[in-house]
């Protein structure tokens, strides 16, 4: 089998072995390679020794960052390649990162260390593929499978167990069936993981083609990192708008939106207050208030996992007016331009018809309906630069300055005041029309 390496690459391993170093390069960067990808990254593995990698390379920028462990990454031509001397791993005490590292001169004992033998895969332009675990059958036969034995892969790095899910979710992959048992019987080593690197597996996770069927396949993986997702299992809603229980309708609403970390991350958490707020009156289930409380669970549960400000402000946002009314209306739409922004507003009809989408579909028209016209709208509004913000108006606090309105708290009173009549067609975004009116108000 002939791989074309990147050319710095080809440059990297001939300039080791120049050295009488052998080199490949490894993991993951072969693995895209035989998936017919382009690889983002490329990883080189060495039997030079860190200091020796860099006297190959001196004169080159080289950065020691990782050199603990065995990597020096070199810079070329504006990237960035990672080159790490062939080691095994010394004891894990923490499911995380071994104790020590010991550098070895065999390409087989490091590929052995490795988590799936889809990543335990080397190539060299004379040698060809090594591939002592099978890792390019596991890949043309869809599959994701640990290197030796599951449990100890799981014991010595519980991130594993969030990274297969995150394969399986990116590739389209199965998870083999004793692999599978392995991350099941270890999950709950999850909790030895730091939050950061949660956070990050599941961004990947939530983001694949893949992440539905992961996420209800091994729902007691994601129960482990979010508890609060146990309560929508099996949770019936006996509504006329729902015929699943609350989980699946989660997960068939992530399938409705785009590949976008905030929008799988808002339906993956949209109904989350409804456990909270059930009530059963007159033969029928309701949820009063779960769109507000649901926001703040939200809230706690991206802030234990250290999301960031904007993630976390976004997907509350979103979660808080999911099922609010949006109607189809120019002057109703410029409000909700002028409350969240066109960008959050677009976000929120994509969540709401995903939502939708994942109810009965005895009534999906309708609803679907008045979302395409809301969309159109906006379309219009935005096309026409009709005014829904401070900014569009045709005045502005100088304006108001030199007709005599000179209180800093008169003024933005004023240009609101005016903003709003313009929202609500009572008024035309006209200068003079705008000046005579705030003359009006004082």
């Amino acid at each position: 089998m002939h791989i074309t390496l990147a050319h710095n690459v080809q440059y990297i391993i001939k300039t080791l072995e120049e050295n009488d170093f052998e080199a490949y390069a490894v993991g993951g960067c072969i693995r895209d390679t035989l998936l017919g990808k382009t690889p983002q990254d490329w990883d080189i593995c060495t039997q030079a020794l860190p200091e020796q990698t860099a006297a190959c390379f001196k004169g080159k920028r080289i950065f020691e960052t990782g050199i603990k462990h065995g990597t020096i990454s070199l810079l070329l031509g504006g990237k960035t390649y990672e080159i790490t001397t062939f080691r095994t791993d010394g004891n894990y005490t923490d499911n995380r990162r071994p104790e020590s590292v010991t550098f070895v001169s065999a390409l087989s004992d490091d590929l052995a260390r490795r988590d799936f033998t889809i990543n335990a895969i080397a190539y060299h332009p004379d040698r060809g593929l090594i591939d002592p675990f099978g890792g390019a059958a596991d890949i043309e036969n869809k599959l994701i499978r640990c290197v030796g034995d599951a449990e100890n892969r799981f014991d010595e790095d519980a991130l594993r167990i969030m990274r297969a899910l995150r394969f399986s979710s990116a590739l389209g992959f199965t998870i083999e069936p004793r692999t599978a048992d392995a991350l099941l019987n270890k999950r709950r080593l999850l909790h030895n993981i730091s939050a950061e690197r949660i956070r990050e597996e599941l961004n990947r996770l939530v983001a694949g083609d893949n992440a539905a069927q992961v996420m209800l396949k091994y729902s007691s993986v994601i129960t482990t990192i979010i508890p609060e997702i146990s309560n929508l299992i099996g949770f019936e809603q006996n509504t006329p708008y729902h015929d699943l229980d609350i989980w699946n309708h989660t997960i068939k609403s992530m399938t409705h939106v785009p590949a976008d970390k905030v929008l799988r991350l808002t339906m993956l958490l949209h109904d989350i207050g409804k456990p909270p707020c059930y009530t059963y009156k007159n033969g029928k289930s309701h949820f009063h208030g779960h769109q507000k409380i649901g926001a703040e669970m939200a809230r706690h549960i991206l802030r234990r996992l250290k999301y960031d400000n904007n993630t976390v402000h976004t997907v509350t946002l979103l979660i808080t007016y999911h099922d609010a009314d949006i109607p189809a209306r120019a002057k109703a739409i410029r409000r909700w331009l002028n409350k969240i922004g066109e960008h959050r507003l677009r976000q929120l009809l994509a969540i709401k018809r995903a939502d939708i989408f994942a109810q009965s579909s005895a009534l999906l028209s309708p609803r679907l309906e008045a979302l395409n016209a809301a969309s159109k709208i906006i379309d219009e509004i935005i096309e026409q630069k009709q005014c829904y913000r401070l900014s569009d108006l045709a005045i502005n606090g100088r304006d108001l300055i030199a007709i005599g309105i000179t209180n800093g708290s008169e003024i933005g009173q004023t240009l609101n005041t005016l903003l709003h009549m313009v929202l609500d067609g009572e008024i035309e975004n006209e200068r003079l029309a705008l000046l005579d009116k705030s003359q009006d108000l004082h």
